[in-house]
Order: C-alpha cells, then sequence, then structure tokens
C-alpha cells in the first residue's frame, strides 16, 4: 500500500511539475536570450554606428565611453546619453576609438 500512495502522489505534482518546464522554455529562457543579444549589441557599439535610443532620438556615435556615449543627432548638436539608453542599432559602420 505504501508503493502505491507514493506513486499516487507523484502522479498528483505530474502536471504542476510540466507546467513550470514549458514556463522556463516558453517564457524565461528567450527572455534571457533576448538580455544577452541585447548586451552584445551594447557592448559592440563603435564610433560612427547609426543607433536610436529608446526615446527615438536618431544619432551618430561620436565617442564612446565606459557608460555612457556621445551621440551627434544635427549640425552642431552633440548629446550625451546612457549606453542602456540605446534602442538598437541602424547601421553599424564600424571605426577606430580614436
Amino acid at each position: 500500500m505504501q508503493g502505491s500512495s507514493g506513486t499516487a502522489m507523484i502522479a498528483n505534482f505530474l502536471p504542476i511539475i510540466l507546467i513550470f518546464v514549458i514556463f522556463y522554455f516558453m517564457l524565461i529562457r528567450p527572455q534571457q536570450k533576448k538580455q544577452k543579444d541585447y548586451e552584445k549589441m551594447l557592448s559592440g557599439l563603435n564610433k560612427n554606428d547609426e543607433v536610436v535610443t529608446t526615446g527615438g532620438v536618431h544619432g551618430t556615435i561620436l565617442n564612446v565611453k565606459d557608460t555612457t556615449l556621445t551621440l551627434k543627432i544635427d549640425d552642431n548638436v552633440k548629446i550625451e546619453v546612457n549606453k542602456n539608453a540605446i534602442g538598437y542599432v541602424k547601421k553599424s559602420r564600424g571605426g577606430s576609438n580614436d
């Protein structure tokens, strides 16, 4: 009798365990991959890359520092923004970090 009680207990928890496994593979794991790709994009920012900030400002990178970068958004208009304010890179032109 003791063996059948243990098996029934496992059978009761099996749907809950399956829900957690599905939850992990459909929500948590893709979010972690997306975050890793974003961090890789931020670490690969270079001078002359064209970027768009999360606020919608389009600009070209003039200078890259540890946590900030300088964007040229128009002739004689430069702003300094945090790296984590970059939404995506429009054009990656590469270049040297002079």
